[in-house]
């Protein structure tokens, strides 16, 4: 099934936008107002297009209150170290850290669904991590941003968790619930924050931050809907056309050329992902 993997990169696709965007807006804008923009466009559009459409038109109430929070906590700190990540670091070399997701994702798929990873899956997506680490080494001693650095690996482990608990709500019916509870708790919990930090933006700066609630709306949806299609095992590997994403939006948008550490640490993450989904493939 080659469903899951395309929706799971058009996701990614839709987040490398995001990240784009919100590097734009890092400099100006503290990260409480942009997530709670975000999410706020998040919840019009939701209530929007059920209110003019009836889609997703299924009950917002569920039984899985417990993944539904853990989801929504570890969305919102995604959102949150991304955001403040791609104000200090490039996009390449925050994406360089988002490139350990699947490895952290095998792990959680392996702990808490009890999925079966073949181990040239483990040994292949180790690879990969080596390949972070030989684009990343460089970074590391010519003294980069250890807050972005930190930011970045805080906001994979959250997202590596997000993956995880999308599998584990594949029997949720619709898609509402995915968009309402992540949307819901991160206007309450950023909202204080916002009020207190405000900084008034512009019609073009307005329309910047309500396009990245499109642009995370559509993500979110992408994604949960890959992963009724594939397991994390099966689907992880894919997450590594984030590399090449990254490298063309840092350059059509920033003007930042990669070096020679994060080509070749580039190629060594393709192989890993390649492999590691072939690994998978055979198991099934």
């Amino acid at each position: 099934m080659v469903r899951g993997p395309l929706l799971l990169m058009a996701g990614i696709g839709l987040f490398g936008l995001l990240d784009a965007n919100s590097k734009l807006l890092a400099g100006d804008f503290p990260a409480a107002q942009a997530i709670f923009l975000r999410h706020a466009t998040l919840l019009a559009l939701l209530f929007l297009l059920r209110g003019t459409f009836g889609w997703p038109g299924e009950p917002l109430a569920t039984q899985h209150v417990r993944l539904h929070a853990l989801r929504a906590v570890s969305m919102l700190t995604a959102g949150l170290t991304f955001y403040i990540a791609v104000r200090y670091l490039t996009l390449a070399d925050a994406y360089l850290i988002f490139f350990t997701a699947p490895f952290m994702t095998l792990v959680l798929a392996g702990i808490f669904l009890k999925e079966r990873v073949p181990r040239a899956a483990w040994l292949w997506s180790g690879g990969g991590v080596g390949g972070v680490m030989i684009a990343l080494a460089p970074k590391l001693g010519e003294g980069g941003s250890l807050l972005g650095f930190a930011c970045a690996l805080l906001g994979t482990v959250a997202y590596a968790v997000n993956i995880t608990i999308n599998r584990g709500l594949r029997g949720e019916p619709g898609i509402g619930r995915l968009v309402f509870y992540p949307a819901l708790f991160g206007v309450l919990a950023t909202g204080p924050f916002t009020f207190l930090l405000w900084v008034e933006p512009s019609a073009v700066e307005w329309a910047q931050l309500l396009l990245n609630g499109v642009l995370a709306g559509g993500a979110t949806i992408l994604l949960a809907l890959a992963f009724r299609h594939g397991t994390p095992a099966r689907l992880a590997p894919f997450e590594f056309i984030a590399l090449p994403l990254s490298v063309t939006l840092d350059r059509l948008f920033f003007g930042n050329r990669p070096g020679i550490e994060v080509l070749i640490g580039g190629v060594v993450v393709v192989l890993a992902c390649v492999m590691s989904e072939r690994a998978v493939r055979r198991r099934h």
